[in-house]
């Protein structure tokens, strides 16, 4: 079982004092990890981790947790590939050698026991703390993250897990099919932290704006909305046709990825512009819609800067996707995320999308808002977009119309 049903699964089985197995992603460590309630953890499943995880026994905390323990991070440096945030290692005073299951075991519920003072552990040890990212997986997609969240949605007012990551008999990071095989095994609930991420998403309370005020623009009179992302801090902007979406029928919306170029200073490179005022046109049309301006996606994600370097190798006649592959970055790297949580907050379930882009359909469906309907957003064809929108429509699938004549011998980038 995966997605909704297997969270909820994972969730039931750490209060139970229970195992699970917990998948990263693809393009992260893509290995897997057994994970608990710490405070739950018994000498036989020590022993279990110890028999088929790596040896290293570590125990995911809040910063505060560790705060109170005195639990200094491991080195003030932090050269991790992944940023693991370790803190030094301890035993329990009283765990003698700290090196069998049954020492660890006692270490372990030290840490987590909220009555375990400073003086009660001694360090270095056996055990590895590691300090979880204040908005746990939203924030970070790490295995350390994935404890502390799944034991507080267990019901534990002070999270502390207990994991450590799976291997094979020789030794190698368990991964891929390897990890459901293992929880099939073992009947042990498998759940992935991109699962974890949508979860939360779609089952928390989204955040409030930070501040909101009237606009008036040439397409009408909007409500701005400042929210803050609960990942990158980026403040993002929805303009509503009023104080109140009616939210028991479709709403029209529109989520437009940031463009200084075309936005702002009229770019005729792209057709950004345009589209972001024909989705002000269309939403003040509809009487009950919304724009999401999503900040941080210039160039598709990449930045200002690396968007005119891309311009540059376009100029030599590079298209837009090998421009951003030749500088290393990824084709597009936006995420949707934010914009779902802004619907939400608004309680839009269910929208008329305007795109033309697929990916941003699928996106929301992912987390949750159904696409009801797709509005094709009118397509603004010029001298010096037509490579660009050609590149758009044959090779990053979004569905533009044929190119019109008078575009086809263009030689403009």
């Amino acid at each position: 079982m995966t997605g909704i049903g297997s969270v909820e699964r994972a969730v039931e089985a750490i209060s139970r004092g229970e195992m699970v197995v917990v998948a990263d992603d693809h393009d992260r460590e893509n290995e897997g990890d057994l994970i608990m309630d710490a405070h739950l953890v018994t000498e036989k499943q020590m022993a279990f981790f110890l028999r088929h995880g790596s040896g290293i026994v570590c125990t995911p905390m809040t910063a505060a947790r560790a705060d109170r323990l005195s639990l200094p991070l491991m080195v003030a440096s932090n050269s991790d590939a992944m940023g693991t945030a370790f803190t030094v290692t301890v035993d329990a005073r009283e765990a003698g050698t700290g090196i069998s299951a049954s020492a660890r075991c006692m270490t372990v519920h030290a840490l987590a026991a909220s009555t375990t003072s400073p003086a009660d552990l001694r360090r270095p040890g056996h055990v590895f703390p590691l300090i979880a990212v204040d908005g746990g997986v939203l924030t970070r997609r790490g295995h350390t993250e994935a404890g502390v969240d799944l034991v507080r949605m267990a019901g534990s007012e002070e999270p502390v897990a207990v994991i450590t990551e799976l291997v094979d008999d020789d030794g190698v990071p368990v991964s891929g099919s390897g990890l459901t095989d293992f929880a099939e095994r073992w009947n042990l609930p498998f759940v992935t932290v991109e699962e974890l991420v949508a979860y939360r998403r779609r089952h928390e309370v989204p955040p409030a704006p930070l501040s909101s005020a009237v606009i008036d623009t040439e397409f009408g009179t909007f409500v701005a909305h400042v929210f803050q992302d609960r990942v990158s801090g980026v403040e993002h902007v929805a303009l509503t046709t009023g104080p109140e979406i009616r939210s028991d029928m479709p709403v029209t919306a529109r989520v437009h990825s940031e463009c200084l170029t075309g936005d702002a200073l009229g770019s005729q490179r792209c057709d950004c512009g345009p589209q972001l005022r024909d989705g002000l046109r269309l939403v003040a049309e509809s009487h009950n819609g919304l724009l999401v301006y999503l900040r941080g996606q210039e160039g598709r994600g990449i930045g200002i800067g690396n968007k005119l370097a891309a311009y540059a190798l376009q100029e030599r006649g590079v298209d837009t996707v090998d421009a951003n592959t030749a500088l290393g970055l990824p084709v597009d790297a936006r995420e949707y995320d934010c914009a779902a949580d802004i619907l939400r907050f608004f309680g839009v379930t269910s929208v008329e999308l305007i795109t033309n882009n697929p990916d941003k359909v699928s996106a929301l469906q992912a987390s949750g808002i159904e696409v009801h309907s797709r509005l094709n957003a009118p397509v603004h064809w010029g001298a010096h977009n037509v490579h660009y929108l050609q590149t758009k429509r044959e090779r990053m699938g979004h569905l533009l119309p044929e190119t019109p004549y008078q575009f086809l011998q263009s030689v403009s980038i």
